[in-house]
């Protein structure tokens, strides 16, 4: 990493997803970096953005959280995902590069209905906007459609060699169609489609049931002390 980039370090405060530890974060503080070539470089060190604030755990005890990327052009999908893609069959899905006025009200029905437990309930536009708007890079916003009406968005950020899934919101009622995991899948292909060579789907944690998923979707490299390790099976 360039010792010339100016980066800072968050005080320890308490792990949003492992109870027994505390999380630090390097933060990407120089403004040259906040453009998409150089966030493209820094997503392959391991950071992530949330709104224009570029990050990488940086803990002092816990090497718990590993980036994670699938390689799209060898990506297969498990039995279970087939028939999970063979079951939406009726769906439709649509690209934007814009947020609509749909979105949000979609949105709010997820938080407040999906995930009253949350760190994000109750739903706020203000919140909305933090994953949705960003100087850093451009989006693409993948809906899923059931008829006429729209049922899932993923918020995807759109960078040099990849796409990187950012947020999925969907409609309470289609909870059974396992929209979640659809959308990762609908992004893995459209990455193919755009000859992007990977889907980064953020930090595998293994012991947090929330974000123990990502390594389903192979095969995939994780991040393992500065080196992309490839797991096939």
């Amino acid at each position: 990493m360039n010792s010339n980039y100016k980066f800072g370090v968050t005080q320890s405060f308490q792990c949003n997803y492992l109870d027994d530890q505390y999380e630090r974060l390097l933060i990407a503080v120089d403004p040259i970096l906040h453009d998409s070539e150089h966030y493209s470089w820094l997503m392959h060190q391991g950071f992530r953005r949330s709104g224009n604030d570029i990050y990488r755990p940086h803990c002092l005890s816990c090497q718990a959280c590993q980036s994670l990327r699938v390689l799209v052009a060898n990506f297969t999908p498990s039995k279970s995902q087939k028939r999970l893609l063979k079951r939406s069959q009726s769906f439709v899905v649509k690209l934007s590069d814009n947020v609509k006025s749909s979105y949000y009200p979609l949105y709010e029905k997820y938080i407040n209905e999906v995930h009253t437990d949350g760190s994000m309930f109750p739903a706020s536009p203000e919140q909305f906007r933090s994953f949705t708007e960003n100087d850093v890079t451009e989006q693409i916003y993948i809906e899923i459609w059931h008829g006429e009406e729209l049922i899932s968005v993923a918020v995807t950020d759109d960078i040099p060699n990849a796409l990187s899934a950012v947020y999925t919101f969907y409609h309470p009622a289609y909870r059974k169609y396992g929209l979640g995991v659809l959308s990762i899948l609908k992004q893995i292909d459209i990455s193919h489609q755009l000859s992007r060579d990977f889907l980064y789907l953020g930090y595998q944690i293994n012991d947090c049931e929330k974000m123990n998923y990502k390594n389903r979707y192979k095969p995939h490299q994780i991040l393992i002390e500065n080196q992309w390790n490839t797991v096939n099976k």
